[in-house]
């Protein structure tokens, strides 16, 4: 059975579990939004969304470093010290920390990204629609899906989790979350890349030989 984008979203509204086990539950039950609700809360999916207003001022800040070249600082909130010790609240910081390491997001969320980008971007997505030839109604339709792919380049939560394409990082939260019973949150990270920012300098090779040459 095919289930619609809108379906899973009204889901995923509603129970807070993740995308793809949203997915899984409405093909399990046709489609069904209330059924998948059940099935969802059968299988302790459903109960992030309810832990997510709670404070988390525990946790820990994590370190990666990748070959010397690329580092990263990140800290994860739990509610209590007690899971801040966890080994498997501990395993999900680092693999977090690798998740930034690797795919180099901007933001923990969408809701961070500063307006003025935001709508920078969608300027030029716009421009692009309509150069393509689109109308303009149409553009603005084309537009959303295409802010899709930029939170998600940008956006930590947003991303594919580098250890299961099958999920967002948003899935992998909302799983340890239900899996640990407090609510976790992605606090803010800071990366590092050997080199950044830095203007090198670019010279021709054939005036490179040159002076090599003493000419």
């Amino acid at each position: 059975m095919s289930i619609s984008a809108s379906l899973v979203r009204e889901l995923r509204e509603r129970t807070g579990a993740g995308m793809m086990d949203c997915k899984k539950a409405l093909v399990e039950t046709n489609g069904d939004v209330e059924k998948a609700i059940d099935l969802l809360r059968e299988k302790g999916l459903a109960s992030a969304a309810k832990k997510s207003g709670r404070i988390a001022a525990e946790g820990i800040v994590d370190s990666y470093i990748h070959g010397g070249r690329i580092g990263v600082l990140i800290e994860v909130n739990s509610e209590t010290d007690f899971v801040a010790k966890n080994d498997e609240f501990k395993s999900f910081v680092r693999d977090m920390a690798m998740q930034v390491a690797a795919a180099n997001p901007r933001y923990v969320k969408r809701e961070d990204v500063p307006e003025a980008e935001v709508e920078k971007e969608r300027k030029v997505l716009v421009q692009q629609a309509l150069n393509e030839g689109k109308p303009e109604h149409i553009a603005e339709k084309i537009v959303e899906g295409r802010m899709g792919k930029f939170f998600e380049q940008i956006c930590l939560l947003e991303q594919t989790f580098i250890k299961d394409t099958d999920k967002k990082v948003v899935d992998v939260l909302n799983e340890i979350i239900s899996k640990i019973g407090e609510n976790i949150v992605i606090r803010r990270f800071a990366r590092f890349e050997v080199g950044e920012g830095i203007e090198k300098k670019q010279e021709d090779f054939a005036e490179e030989v040159a002076k090599q040459m003493g000419q």
